[in-house]
């Protein structure tokens, strides 16, 4: 496969796969407020969404390199999700949500960590920049917020479902067109062992930097949508907020080889956090829409530079043998128990505090640029383990 037509597979595959997320992620509170839960039962179906992905994530990375494929369980998972998210359309109730939401997740959240492996290496192989294809993702992660914002604003949120099943339906081809990559052993070469690369001081101290600053996203992930609508705000305004915070990740994104370069993956998590200390601050002391613009530019930092942070950590410390494997440890622990663990509180913390639970993740971001402070004192940037 030539240089152009693998970096046009991998940006198709990105763009469909955040369309799903731009349609689902800032609107699906709306979706279970108006079946009638709870910001308490909405943070506990946010907290089994990520626990899910503890079990789901790494067991699909241990099967993946296994095998040494990637592309035939990514479509197989996406194709499964498109069928379980189907069912939301005969769902209610909290129980009856709780369980279909278990399944459809699995399915979704287990295509991310093998495709990440998949991305990394085939830009790696073909000498792109990982960055400027990401960022396909993120330019539909916002035509997905701004359009869906305006088409809810006419329509009732019954209708999220069929977008989102539309969209999963989309990933699922993308899936299918992706490179056939297989990464194999290296004959007379004895395998990677991951028991020493994930047991290093490093590597947790890593884990520990980008599962805080995951954690720290939950209450603008959960309630922020909520909380802007109560304040006044219309749900294409909240809609173009989304969006606005991504188009400046899509900028960092569009410059991500430079960034990085001068960087590093260590001073990227660092920056990361200590913009949602400010981030967080600020979302939890004002609903004034030039504040919430202002705070939104950091979404750039906060989620941009701690993705490339985590990305080309995993990138430069692990074995291409390992990578799905550790892809999914990463998926698990980061964006799975750290979140998950934290949604448990912040329906509560919401719940009562309202805006104020966006304070508390200030703390978190303030937990994870002392990790991230420390993964920069004991990595020297090449392989561990």
């Amino acid at each position: 496969m030539t240089r152009t037509a693998a970096g046009l597979r991998l940006s198709f595959y990105y763009t469909a796969l955040f369309v799903g997320v731009g349609t689902q992620l800032p609107f699906w509170p709306l979706w279970l407020k108006d079946r009638g839960l709870s910001p308490a039962e909405i943070g506990q179906i946010i907290a089994v969404i990520y626990a899910t992905k503890v079990l789901i994530n790494p067991l699909v990375g241990h099967l993946v390199d296994k095998r040494g494929d990637r592309r035939r369980p990514m479509v197989l998972l996406a194709a499964g999700a498109t069928l379980c998210w189907t069912a939301f359309s005969l769902t209610d109730g909290f129980w009856a949500i709780l369980a279909v939401s278990v399944v459809a997740t699995g399915c979704w959240s287990g295509i991310m960590p093998v495709g990440e492996s998949l991305a990394l290496t085939t830009a790696q192989k073909h000498r792109l920049d990982y960055g400027r294809l990401r960022l396909w993702g993120s330019l539909a992660f916002i035509a997905a917020a701004v359009g869906v914002g305006h088409v809810l604003t006419a329509q009732p949120t019954g209708l999220l479902v069929w977008l989102v099943v539309a969209a999963l339906g989309l990933t699922t081809l993308a899936c299918a067109t992706l490179p056939d990559l297989r990464v194999q052993p290296i004959p007379g070469q004895a395998p990677a062992r991951l028991t020493p690369l994930v047991g290093s001081a490093a590597f947790l101290l890593f884990l520990a930097a980008a599962s805080l600053n995951q954690a720290s996203h939950t209450v603008y992930y959960g309630f922020s949508t909520i909380h802007w609508k109560a304040a006044g705000i219309g749900d294409d305004v909240i809609g173009l907020l989304w969006s606005q915070g991504v188009m400046a990740e899509i900028v960092l994104f569009a410059f991500s080889g430079t960034v990085v370069a001068r960087l590093g993956p260590s001073r990227l998590l660092l920056l990361a956090a200590a913009a949602g200390v400010l981030r967080w601050l600020v979302l939890g002391t004002t609903t004034a829409l030039p504040a919430l613009v202002a705070a939104q530019i950091l979404h750039a930092a906060t989620f941009g530079c701690g993705h490339l942070g985590a990305m080309h950590f995993l990138l430069r410390a692990v074995p291409p043998t390992l990578s799905a494997r550790t892809q999914g440890i990463f998926a698990g622990i980061a964006a799975g128990a750290a979140p998950g663990l934290m949604s448990l509180i912040s329906g509560r913390l919401y719940e009562g505090l309202g805006g104020g639970a966006f304070l508390a993740m200030s703390g978190l971001s303030l937990l994870s640029a002392l990790a991230a402070w420390g993964l920069s004192r004991r990595w020297t940037g090449g392989p561990l383990g």
